[in-house]
């Protein structure tokens, strides 16, 4: 089941816009601009990524029935945003697109953000913890905006939930763990963004949305 506040904002962006829908594999949801095409971006602009945790998110010590505070779950919000970021430009870069800080009417802004992120076992690294065992890390969901970086055109948005996967049997959960299953579902992301940049310049159908 979607997380339906986050689905909900992302419907109501898209309707303002007046994005049109379209299919993605792999995506659940995706919009883009009217005659809006991706063949024209060499360069890429990643912003920070911005993290949310679910609202049912509340998260005790291993050690004890203490609820985490907001101050001890600000790392791993942190980390998962810059992991995340760290991520896609990885897999741009690898595919030959250049990561830039500047804006350029061949640089495409990429802007993403993870909304009802949920770890099922937090690890904190607390002295004297216990162990947690569990069948997948959690899940995180993705609302990725991507933009001209000149104007600010919105030009396509895309909505998916996924899951860390699944084993089938339980798992001792840490640290390490979690940052591993959340990098693979960011790669997953980066690597569908690639295709479609790299299907736009392929056709080159058409040229960039005007700006």
């Amino acid at each position: 089941v979607m997380a339906s506040d986050a689905r909900q904002q992302f419907e109501e962006a898209v309707t303002a816009d007046g994005l049109e829908r379209v299919k993605i594999k792999g995506v659940d949801l995706a919009y883009r601009a009217p005659g809006a095409s991706l063949s024209g971006y060499a360069r890429v602009r990643i912003e920070p990524v911005d993290v949310a945790f679910r609202k049912d998110f509340d998260p005790t010590h291993t050690t004890s029935r203490l609820r985490l505070t907001a101050k001890e779950l600000e790392p791993m919000r942190q980390r998962t945003g810059i992991l995340v970021r760290e991520e896609f430009s990885r897999e741009l870069e690898r595919g030959g697109y250049q990561i830039t800080d500047s804006a350029g009417p061949d640089v495409l802004e990429v802007r993403a953000r993870i909304a009802d992120l949920y770890v099922n076992a937090p690890d904190t690294m607390e002295a004297g913890r216990s162990y947690s065992f569990t069948m997948n890390a959690g899940e995180m969901t993705l609302v990725l905006e991507l933009r001209d970086s000149e104007t600010g055109q919105v030009l396509a948005r895309a909505y998916d939930r996924r899951e860390a996967r699944e084993t089938g049997q339980l798992n001792w959960t840490t640290s390490v763990t979690n940052e591993a299953d959340a990098r693979e579902i960011a790669r997953r992301w980066a690597r569908i963004l690639h295709r479609r940049l790299d299907a736009a310049r392929a056709t080159g159908a058409e040229a960039p949305a005007s700006r």
